[in-house]
């Protein structure tokens, strides 16, 4: 029996980045072998163990053979015989196909130091065009290392466009999907799994809402890019400066969804498209089964962009307004989404070319719903009135309120 370290914790060593989590790999084992020095079976499909006292994960060494279309139309062999070389050769990208011995040596048949030293993310085998989960995965690493300068080879770019074209990519099912997306959100650059997907033509299988966006004209003047998906991939990249919440990356990442289906007479304007765009976002989060907290934000930015961007842009600030948006993200109930719903519009205002550095006008927010919030209705003496009555008191009360902090500031 031989234990080796592999993938990604090998692979960030060699980055000299933080490891996490540390997988292995056994030669020359068996299952029976495995549980007679106490490691606990986890593995359905094949061999996996946890090691009894540190939990790492090590899986038996194996080959696999696909027999169907789709990423789990495959046969795993995992024998004594089966060396380190072929179950190397089994991983998707060479940066991931490298092992380290008991002794630190590093086990590197496929070149993948190479790759690492050159910032190429390369395919190790032309059977990586057997599992389309490796398109998304693939993004989602291009997302991850693009601060170092990570660029995919293009060989592996063409295999992925040949997957699309195959139809390898319409057997991925929706929770595959969005775990890897939710996972790219996470990254340093999250904007860049969106622009690979793009690249490749899998975004038009799986999110063509998004993928029609690409190629939409704006209006110059207030959209120097021009192009609306550029304009997404721009404020997806702001958003990930501004937060790490893949919450408020993923609706900024929607805002704008609208924009696809504006009738060619009226570009590059495009009226009414966030009211367009907030059924668009329901249905992408109904087709890919993405959680409603997610949905929930991404449909408000969606629908209300346009009336924070009034609010927040505008020197002179219509207290009504104010109070309006305030009530269509239901603040009052849930307070927590304005730190949410301000930085997603904020990073729609600076994902634009010469708008990156934009002073943060969004924050007075805070304060505004602040003295919004403040006015309770047992603190107005409503005693006498009906409860549709102290509704609409509270309320005039609030715009009072809220006028009166923007006097303070001669934002009225």
């Amino acid at each position: 029996m031989k234990i080796y370290l592999v993938g990604g914790a090998v692979r960030d060593e060699l980055l000299g980045l933080d490891v996490t989590e540390r997988d292995y790999v056994v030669v020359g084992s068996t299952p029976e072998a495995m549980l007679a020095q106490h490691f606990k079976p986890v593995g359905k499909d094949f061999p996996v163990f946890l090691h009894p006292k540190t939990k790492a994960e090590y899986a038996l060494a194996r080959t696999e053979r696909k027999t169907s279309a789709g990423y789990t139309g495959f046969t795993f062999h995992a024998a004594p015989d089966v060396t380190l070389e072929q179950d190397l050769a089994r991983r998707d990208l060479t940066i991931n196909a490298m092992a380290e011995d008991e002794a630190g040596n590093i086990i590197d048949p496929y070149h993948g130091q190479e790759d690492l030293n050159q910032r190429i993310l390369r395919h190790v085998s032309p059977a990586f065009v057997e599992d389309p989960v490796r398109i998304l995965r693939l993004a989602r690493f291009a997302a991850r290392f693009h601060y170092l300068n990570f660029t995919i080879a293009s060989e592996t770019m063409d295999l992925m466009k040949t997957m699309v074209t195959n139809g390898e990519v319409n057997a991925l099912v929706a929770e595959r999907v969005w775990q890897e997306w939710q996972r790219a959100l996470t990254e340093k650059d999250p904007e860049i799994f969106i622009q690979v997907l793009h690249e490749c033509g899998a975004l038009k299988i799986l999110v063509p809402e998004l993928d029609r966006l690409f190629g939409t004209p704006q209006s110059k003047e207030t959209h120097p890019e021009i192009d609306t998906g550029i304009h997404t991939l721009l404020v997806l990249k702001q958003a990930a400066l501004l937060t790490t919440d893949p919450v408020t990356r993923f609706a900024a990442s929607m805002h704008d969804v609208g924009k696809g289906i504006t009738p060619e007479e009226y570009l590059p304007k495009h009226p009414m498209h966030e009211e367009n765009g907030a059924p668009l976002v329901e249905q992408i989060c109904d087709r890919l089964r993405i959680p409603r907290i997610y949905r929930d934000l991404a449909v408000l930015v969606t629908r209300h962009h346009g009336l924070a961007y009034k609010i927040i842009e505008q020197d002179r600030k219509d207290p009504e307004d104010i109070l309006n948006l305030f009530e269509y993200l239901d603040l009052f109930r849930r307070p927590e989404r304005l730190q949410q719903f301000r930085l997603a519009c904020l990073a729609d205002i600076r994902g634009r070319p010469g708008y990156e550095h934009k002073p943060d006008r969004s924050e007075f927010l805070i304060t505004l719903f602040e003295a919004a919030k403040n006015v309770r209705a047992h603190d107005l003496g409503l005693t006498h009135l009906s409860g549709e009555e102290i509704k609409e008191a509270v309320r005039e009360a609030r715009v009072i309120a809220i006028a009166n902090m923007l006097l303070q500031h001669d934002l009225i």
